[in-house]
């Protein structure tokens, strides 16, 4: 059996290289604005957002197929509200200014679906405090991260110099980077993907 990540992530793709897991990737061709949209038009919270949109890419992969198709999301939750990732450099800066000496929480959610239905399902959270930097500090991490700064609904890659933004974190890692891991690796050891 194929194991299959509906994802482009780059982010998402290193966890599972990292872990030793081999697989293939498919985009699932997930119109996420409209999803999201039509979710928060529904009442759904941030975390719900994240979850609906991981079975949404699952479904979308494994429909016709018997291979395991793993679904992710991820969204970010600062007092109530729901914040996609940055078009732009000046937005990101925005971003990080509005969160700066705040907490905010990242929501990720993993799907595994085979055959058009899903098999499994996990929502992590993680609460992650930004330091009161500087202005000269923003500019300074802003020039040296370029545009990376837009590939995460943050802002910031925890894995290079985004590290620096925070005082504290509470969560697990891989939950951060975008795909809550140790739920996974279980149930690939559980259905023989993955050796006991």
């Amino acid at each position: 059996m194929t194991l299959v990540l509906a994802s482009r992530s780059v982010a998402r793709r290193a966890v599972l290289q990292g872990a030793g897991v081999t697989f293939e990737t498919a985009g699932s061709g997930v119109d996420e604005d409209a999803a999201k949209a039509a979710l928060l038009a529904g009442g759904a919270d941030p975390r719900g957002v994240a979850e609906a949109l991981a079975e949404l890419k699952a479904l979308a992969v494994s429909r016709g197929r018997s291979d395991l198709v793993i679904g992710a999301d991820q969204t970010l939750e600062f007092e109530g509200r729901l914040y996609d990732k940055a078009e732009t450099l000046a937005e990101a800066r925005a971003r990080l200014k509005i969160l700066r000496g705040k907490p905010h929480r990242l929501h990720s959610a993993v799907a595994v679906a085979r055959d058009g239905a899903v098999i499994w399902r996990e929502t992590v959270s993680a609460t992650l405090t930004m330091r009161a930097f500087s202005d000269a500090f923003l500019e300074a991490y802003l020039a040296a991260e370029g545009g990376a700064a837009l590939g995460s609904v943050g802002c910031y890659r925890l894995e290079a110099q985004g590290a620096q933004l925070f005082a504290s974190i509470e969560g697990d890692y891989f939950t951060i980077l975008g795909l809550p891991l140790m739920g996974l690796l279980d149930l690939l050891r559980r259905r023989g993907e993955l050796a006991q």
